[in-house]
């Protein structure tokens, strides 16, 4: 059964106040088509969540859509900080449950195992731990190992309403493959309720049957594949495409100022109409081709 749909069509399933678990990291496979569509749609009061937060996370943050961020910290690797999400904690308009990556992909773990909660050592002791117990206290808890008494910090489990997943390679029933890193999006697939699929490359289901072990998203666990070639970009696609350094500088000097972003928002995001145009604001083929990757390196 085929579950294509537009990126517009699958952007609208996600109601105001859901829970979203963004697949990208820093300025690696996030999802940047999925959020000017979700600022163009609207959509807010969203949750979101990802270990390391990343491009798509801090303008959705800066645009309004985003009322709480659970992450592991962040930023735009070497091209400087979230500035929107920094701006929004701040300010106040934006409530961020900081932990460490490792104890969110824990959280992510737990959900995908359908634990009631999960034990965790590395938080102890720790200023992260801290700000938990005064910003998120349901979130955390304490019980005693029942074979050797000792006390054992626990997390509760994340369950997404839906997971946002940036693959390379799909088939109409969502069974996709993640070349590269994989991060948590494996447990974040697996912990939410249901997985929207945005694929750089659409095959048939008999080229995913001929090496099945690469199968990380099984299509059942799958609501919507988009077929959306440079849905990344400016951020890079491994054995895609590389990112686009021009382009983020432009977006790292524009959010530091409320002004510049919305100046940002009302060119890229409100002044296209859907991703095709967005591409050919930022230079169409002739400048993305640039960017495609070498079929050894993979970048």
């Amino acid at each position: 059964m085929t579950k294509l749909s537009t990126l517009a069509e699958a952007v609208a399933s996600i109601p105001s106040g859901a829970h979203v678990a963004l697949s990208g990291f820093a300025i690696t496979r996030c999802n940047m088509a999925f959020a000017r569509e979700v600022i163009r749609q609207g959509i807010r009061r969203l949750t979101v969540s990802q270990c390391v937060g990343a491009m798509d996370a801090d303008m959705l943050a800066g645009a309004g859509a985003v009322e709480r961020i659970i992450y592991g910290g962040g930023s735009l690797d070497r091209f400087g900080r979230l500035n929107c999400v920094n701006r929004g904690i701040e300010e106040g308009t934006l409530v961020a449950e900081e932990y460490s990556s490792l104890s969110l992909a824990f959280r992510y773990l737990a959900g995908a195992l359908g634990l009631p909660f999960i034990p965790i050592r590395s938080l102890r002791g720790s200023d992260i731990l801290k700000r938990l117990q005064e910003l998120a206290p349901a979130e955390i808890g304490y019980v005693d190992d029942p074979f050797t008494g000792d006390n054992w910090l626990v997390l509760k489990p994340l369950i997404p309403d839906v997971a946002v997943v940036q693959v390379q390679v799909a088939d109409e029933g969502g069974n996709a493959w993640i070349m590269g890193p994989r991060w948590d999006n494996e447990e974040q697939v697996k912990a939410s309720k249901r997985t929207i699929v945005i694929t750089e490359h659409l095959v048939p289901t008999e080229v995913i049957r001929r090496e099945p072990e690469r199968t990380l998203i099984p299509g059942f666990r799958v609501s919507h594949v988009v077929h959306l070639p440079f849905a990344a970009h400016p951020t890079s696609v491994y054995r895609a495409y590389d990112y686009d350094a021009e382009h983020i500088r432009h977006y790292a000097e524009a959010t530091k100022t409320p002004e510049g972003f919305q100046k940002y928002l009302d060119k890229y995001v409100y002044g296209v109409q859907d991703h095709w145009g967005y591409l050919e604001l930022v230079g169409g083929l002739k400048h993305l081709n640039n960017l495609i990757a070498d079929p050894i390196l993979g970048y």
